[in-house]
């Protein structure tokens, strides 16, 4: 069983390396995006809810993402693992990630941090927006989105490091090699 968050910065390539261990491992991989884009489709009251706020041009509140998340986690399918892709992401949801999995008896097992250079990150960045027509994903526009990740993100990870579960694994290099990498941190 294990029960793991991945984080990284954007372009770090989370969704890639997310999918990859979930196949191998089993255990399913849990996005809040996923979750955000399910509820909305089902018309969930939660979906509903959200889906006001997105019309609106506004975040989704923590109250809202938290509980999308608590009910996802008390599917069965969770019951021997999962990896949780996208959330928290801020000091107050790590604190109700930790009373959800409390009243599951479960805790998270390591915290899979992929770094990367944000020079590489970059360019990297540049070259999806340009294989994907995203004319908004300019060198500006992606330059600040990697530095309110780092400002986000930092106190999250601390709260990890603290606890002593966090792996860093470099992101950058073979999609192969990375996730042999992150295999090779997993607990065993």
């Amino acid at each position: 069983m294990t029960r793991m968050l991945i984080i990284g910065p954007p372009g770090a390539g989370k969704g890639t390396q997310a999918e990859r261990i979930c196949d191998r491992l089993g255990v399913p991989a849990i996005s809040t995006g996923d979750i955000f884009r399910a509820n909305i489709k089902q018309q969930t009251e939660l979906g509903r809810e959200a889906q006001s706020y997105t019309d609106a041009g506004n975040l989704v509140p923590d109250s809202v993402t938290n509980s999308m998340v608590r009910d996802r986690l008390a599917q069965q399918d969770v019951a021997d693992g999962f990896l949780l892709d996208g959330y928290p992401r801020t000091v107050a949801q790590v604190e109700e990630l930790d009373r959800i999995l409390e009243a599951n008896g479960v805790a998270l097992d390591v915290v899979l941090l992929l770094t990367a250079d944000n020079d590489e990150l970059v360019t990297r960045l540049l070259g999806r927006a340009r294989d994907q027509g995203r004319t908004d994903d300019t060198e500006d526009v992606i330059r600040h989105r990697l530095d309110v990740y780092d400002e986000q993100t930092a106190p999250v990870v601390d709260v990890y490091e603290q606890r002593g579960i966090v792996a860093r694994v470099d992101g950058l290099g073979s999609i192969d090699d990375v996730t042999e990498r992150i295999m090779s941190q997993l607990p065993r």
